[in-house]
C-alpha cells in the first residue's frame, strides 16, 4: 500500500522574497529639524506626532534660538525610502525634550546607525544624542543643519567641539532639501559598512542614491 503525505510541500513557485528592511534613526535636539528631514527624504507621507507647544512648555523646553517653533515632536516621526525591489529604508525621528528621551531605548532596538543633527546657534544640545550613541556602541554621524542667519564652523571644528572620535564623519546639510538630506543617509550607510568585517564588505552595500 502507498502513502502520500496528508499535506504536500507547498509550491514556492511565482512567490517573491521579502524585501531587506534597514532602520536608520534621526536624533539631536529640541527644534534642529529631524522632522523636516524625515519629510523632506520620505517617498510617503511622513507619519508625524507633533503637538502645538503651549503655555506649559515655559521654563520646561528650552525654547532659547527656537522661539518661533509652534509645534514639537511628542512620540516619533516616521518615513520610508524604497531603494529597489530588496531594499527598504525605514527613518524614524527621535523626540527632542529631555522629557521623551526615555524613548530613545526602544526608538534605537535594531538600528543600522543614526544620524545626530546639529545646530550652531545651539551645539550643546546634541551632546546627549552623541554620549547615547557611544554608550550604546550605535554608528553614528553628525549632520550640521544650516539654517538661514546661523553662523557657519567647518566640519573640523565641529567635530573639536564635540569631542568626536577622528572616524566618525562630520558634513553640513540642508534638511529642508531632498538631496542634501539624501546625502546625509548616504554617508551614514558607507560609514556603516566601513565598520564591518572585510568578508562583509565584499557584499552588496545598500544604494540610496536613486
Amino acid at each position: 500500500m502507498e502513502y502520500v503525505p496528508s499535506d504536500p510541500e507547498p509550491s514556492h513557485e511565482g512567490t517573491e522574497e521579502l524585501p531587506t528592511a534597514i532602520k536608520i534613526l534621526i536624533a539631536g535636539g529640541f527644534g534642529v529639524g529631524k522632522t523636516t528631514m524625515v519629510s523632506s527624504v520620505s517617498e510617503i507621507e511622513p507619519l508625524r506626532t507633533e503637538e502645538v507647544i503651549t503655555d506649559q512648555s515655559l521654563g520646561v523646553d528650552n525654547m532659547a534660538g527656537v522661539e518661533s517653533k509652534t509645534t514639537t515632536t511628542v512620540a516619533m516621526d516616521f518615513g520610508r525610502i524604497t531603494v529597489d525591489s530588496g531594499l527598504l529604508v525605514y527613518l524614524f525621528g527621535t523626540p527632542g525634550q529631555d522629557r521623551f528621551w526615555f524613548m530613545w531605548d526602544e526608538l534605537v532596538y535594531g538600528a543600522l546607525g543614526a544620524i545626530v543633527l546639529a545646530d550652531t546657534r545651539r551645539l550643546a544640545d546634541c551632546f546627549s544624542a552623541v554620549d547615547f550613541f557611544e554608550r550604546r556602541k550605535t554608528p553614528f554621524i553628525v549632520a550640521v543643519n544650516c539654517f538661514d542667519g546661523a553662523r557657519r564652523y567647518p566640519p573640523e571644528d565641529i567635530r573639536i567641539a564635540l569631542d568626536l572620535d577622528p572616524d566618525v564623519p562630520v558634513l553640513l546639510c540642508d534638511a529642508r532639501h531632498r538631496e542634501s538630506s539624501k546625502a546625509v543617509l548616504i554617508t551614514l550607510v558607507d560609514y556603516v559598512m566601513s565598520l564591518l568585517p572585510d568578508e562583509a564588505e565584499e557584499e552588496d552595500a545598500p544604494v540610496l542614491g536613486r
